[in-house]
């Protein structure tokens, strides 16, 4: 389904492992422009109910092209999930999905500072609400906090000269837009394959930092495991390596029996059982999907089953 600008990726397939029944109740934790939401929606009964959050304004304001009173939108950061469902009187879901990362719109929107494509304000925020945007960041950071985000989160093996070439540079003046950070990039990274910028890494790298987007998954994932009923559903779309292996790590963690004591005398029906059970192997995108919608190329898609474990 295309919703305005943006393709929600792995749509069907997505939807159809959270295995929606018509009377559950269900989290979106990234509604974007409601993509996967109209979906659970079709697939609701008239007593199902979905909470979706998202920390971005505009993803809110879109909210205006659904209406449907089984839908509670809060304009929050899905790290607050356990807070959110306490005040919207939810105590368990029957299943939640993560569609992770930056959406298009966001890129697409010159405004927002996300891409190297537009000359705009450094801004990179999901919620221009609240937070220092990337301008501020890149004004105050020190060269080695520079340098360790840009290696850790955008991978980038040219790290350590960029972070020395930005420090150069507002010494001048302030790294105020996107194509002022873009060429400061392209002075000293080699140019990569065809299809990549030279600033692509970096510009990921500070969004990631400026909105913590791997501490708010960090942070979210126990929460959906302890909001989950038994055979409740965890759907994570996942779209570049970091957040990929943090969901692949916390779900096979889960997915073990808790650790006991050595020489325990307990008979094998007696012991606990692991959180979670991973349902079938990660999945892609077909090669239809990727053709109309290259953006999806990075997704992976991770499922995971409550178990009756405690």
């Amino acid at each position: 389904m295309s919703v305005g600008s943006h393709s929600s990726v792995l749509l069907e397939a997505a939807v159809d492992s959270l295995k929606v029944r018509a009377d559950g109740v269900y989290v979106d934790c990234t509604f974007g422009r409601g993509g996967h939401s109209r979906e659970i929606l079709a697939r609701l009964g008239r007593r199902g109910r979905l909470i979706a959050l998202d920390r971005d304004a505009a993803a809110i304001a879109a909210r205006g092209e659904i209406d449907d009173k089984r839908l509670q939108l809060v304009h929050e950061r899905f790290s607050c999930l356990r807070e959110v469902l306490r005040a919207s009187g939810v105590t368990q879901a029957d299943g939640i999905l993560l569609d992770l990362g930056v959406s298009s719109p966001q890129l697409d929107d010159a405004q927002r500072g996300f891409s190297f494509r537009f000359d705009a304000p450094l801004d990179m925020r999901m919620d221009t609400s609240r937070g220092a945007t990337a301008a501020q960041w890149l004004a105050d950071a020190d060269e080695q906090e520079l340098r360790e985000v840009i290696r850790n989160y955008g991978e980038e093996r040219f790290a350590k000269q960029i972070a020395g070439s930005i420090v150069a540079a507002r010494a001048r003046d302030p790294v105020a837009t996107t194509r002022q950070l873009a060429r400061i990039v392209a002075k000293v990274v080699r140019k990569g394959p065809a299809s990549q910028d030279p600033a692509t890494r970096t510009f990921q790298a500070i969004r990631i930092h400026v909105n913590q987007e791997l501490e708010e998954l960090t942070q979210v994932l126990p929460q959906c495991v302890d909001a989950l009923v038994p055979a409740g559903r965890l759907v994570a779309i996942s779209f570049h390596s970091l957040e990929d292996r943090i969901v692949k790590r916390f779900l096979r963690e889960y997915s073990q029996p808790p650790r006991l004591p050595r020489r325990l005398p307990l008979r094998a029906a007696e012991l606990p059982l692991p959180l979670l059970k991973l349902v079938g192997r990660a999945q892609h995108p077909t090669a239809d999907e990727v053709a109309a919608n290259p953006r999806a190329r990075s997704a992976v898609m991770r499922v995971a089953e409550r178990t009756g474990g405690t």
